[in-house]
């Protein structure tokens, strides 16, 4: 069989048998998918609508195959009922698409995440040999995934400049700079219960988001930015889309230099602490705004009103 007939072959195997085993429970749904790997789906089950939730630019995801997942999202915008992406970097690719995309940022815990609305005494918060709590401060963190969207030289640069303490890069790896994984100041404990990231967040004095700059950190929307600033400690990022509109609650540097630098003036407690307590107020009122709950209530107004946008 040749290469063309089998990739045709093994579509339609996993098109119909997926179909077979979802079309009962599908009969009447609302359709949302993440992913653009479900075109063949489409038109396929008794649903009352699809709606695409376009989270990431999957066609330049590092060690993913671009061009196929390109294909099969252009496929997917052109048959759905409703397009919906998560930043504005999306919503624009995809009306250079000819697909118009409604915007739906991510959304946040407040109460899980604040740091002084969890009692630190609580059975819940003891110490717990899963979480890598360094016993040296400063403690420098970073949660999600560890892959090539990191930017590893300034990773590195920090991990040089410190004389005490750790860079925890909690989360799965998936090929990572190996330079990160022999440094002495780095440490990646991977997975973490979802539970103990706000415990691991009181223990930390810094945390830290140095994305590289490259197509698909421009296209993301860390779920993690909004996670960062709702704890109140202080955040230092790269410069990205997704960034912009909060910065003025962010320290953003420009380049390693500066990164290191940034991280530095916080541990040692530099800034203005009456201009922190008004911004910190502001915060407060931007992320309340941002709740979950608020999102959901978004996207089910979408849901109970599916009309269908041309693409």
């Amino acid at each position: 069989m040749w290469p063309w007939m089998s990739r045709r072959w093994d579509r339609w195997l996993n098109r119909n048998l997926l179909a077979k085993q979802l079309r009962d429970a599908a009969d009447g749904a609302v359709a949302i998918t993440t992913i653009p790997i479900v075109a063949d789906l489409v038109g396929k089950l008794p649903v009352k609508s699809w709606i695409y939730y376009c989270v990431d630019d999957f066609s330049v995801w590092p060690g993913l195959d671009g061009k196929t997942l390109g294909r099969l999202e252009d496929e997917l915008i052109a048959k759905v009922d409703r397009t919906i992406a998560v930043s504005d970097h999306l919503v624009d690719s995809l009306a250079s698409r000819n697909c118009h995309a409604e915007l739906l940022t991510h959304g946040v815990d407040l109460g899980f995440w604040s740091t002084h609305s969890q009692s630190t005494s609580s059975s819940s918060c003891s110490s717990s040999p899963s979480l890598p709590l360094s016993p040296s401060p400063p403690l420098v963190l970073f949660w999600g995934v560890v892959d090539r969207r990191m930017n590893a030289e300034w990773v590195l640069a920090l991990a040089d400049s410190l004389d005490a303490g750790k860079i925890i890069l909690a989360g799965p790896q998936q090929d990572p700079d190996p330079r990160l994984l022999g440094h002495t100041r780095i440490e990646l404990p991977g997975s973490l219960p979802f539970e103990e990231l706000p415990q691991l967040a009181r223990g930390a004095e810094v945390l830290i988001m140095p994305y590289a700059d490259l197509p698909v950190t421009r296209a993301m929307q860390p779920l993690k930015l909004k996670e960062y600033l709702a704890t109140g400690k202080p955040v230092v990022v790269s410069p990205l889309p997704a960034t912009e509109d909060w910065k003025a609650f962010l320290q953003v540097a420009g380049d390693a230099e500066e990164f290191v630098r940034m991280v530095h003036e916080k541990l040692s407690g530099g800034g203005d602490e009456s201009g922190d307590a008004e911004r910190g107020h502001e915060l407060s009122q931007r992320l309340e705004a941002e709740s979950w709950q608020a999102k959901a209530q978004r996207l089910l107004e979408w849901i109970e009103n599916p009309v269908a946008v041309e693409s």
